[in-house]
């Protein structure tokens, strides 16, 4: 089950990346050290490790948000040195503007692009329809479901159109049932787009389920220690996750990441 090489040139770069916060005191703490990985065009690529081992932070350097101590994050063979319209976070938290209604969140980053009103309307309203929202345009979050108001995150993110989606534990804070949903759901937006997905995730269910290719992290200081074509051919069902091949893919990732994933449980060093 060893992962497959691409010839394709990688959209993303991660070139020898460290990050150290707080260089300067008296302990510095090391997050990243020399992270080295190629996310290649129109791949689901998942970044599955330990807590507290860099995946996150990994993101905010791709998305412009952080810099890093050492290395570069290359997308294209250009150097990121700030958010662009290429790139669109979805966060766990959902990160919605609670005063704004469903229409106005996700036409947040048109109005922003300075897009014509029936060009944004156009978009906006097709988007809230393709993650399941008809209808729901006119309320406000508090009167949305944790499952419906992360869908609008998705929807923001996807009407700016951009060529790589980040997505940062984004079904983490909804229960189970909705998140078997939203995980289907999310995995046919991917068909359908084909966008270069980068995906943080702590569940090894939905790093099969949904991926191309897993990254595996070591625990901090964080870095890639292994990766893992996934070949279970789209689109997956529920069904999918009752095979042998996929018990085979999540027992593979675990037996690569418990003994950091303990370690870092029981409170000891990296």
């Amino acid at each position: 089950m060893e992962p497959k090489t691409t010839n394709s040139a990688p959209l993303i770069e991660f070139r020898n990346i460290g990050l150290i916060y707080n260089p300067t005191a008296p302990e510095p703490v090391t997050a990243l050290r020399e992270v080295n990985a190629g996310i290649y065009p129109g791949e689901f690529c998942t970044i599955i490790g330990p807590s507290g081992c860099g995946k996150s932070t990994l993101l905010l350097l791709l998305d412009g948000l952080m810099k890093a101590t050492s290395g570069e994050v290359l997308i294209k063979g250009q150097a990121v040195e700030k958010p662009g319209p290429d790139r669109a976070m979805v966060f766990q938290d959902f990160a919605l503007m609670p005063w704004l209604t469903v229409y106005e969140n996700v036409a947040y980053g048109l109005k922003i692009l300075g897009k014509p009103p029936a060009e944004t309307r156009e978009t906006v309203m097709r988007q809230i329809k393709a993650v399941g929202l008809d209808g729901f345009h006119n309320k406000y979050p508090h009167q949305l479901s944790g499952g419906m108001r992360q869908r609008v995150g998705i929807a923001r993110a996807l009407t700016v159109n951009p060529e790589i989606l980040l997505m940062d534990e984004p079904f983490a804070s909804i229960d189970a049932q909705t998140n078997e949903i939203m995980t289907q759901d999310l995995m046919q937006l991917y068909l359908e787009q084909r966008k270069t997905v980068i995906f943080v995730t702590h569940s090894l269910e939905e790093a099969v389920f949904l991926s191309s290719r897993v990254l595996l992290m070591s625990a901090r200081p964080g870095t890639i220690v292994g990766e893992l074509r996934i070949d279970l051919p789209y689109p997956r069902t529920p069904d999918t996750k009752l095979t042998h091949e996929f018990a085979e893919y999540k027992r593979y990732i675990w037996d690569h990441l418990k003994d950091a994933v303990i370690r870092v449980m029981k409170g000891g060093e990296p």
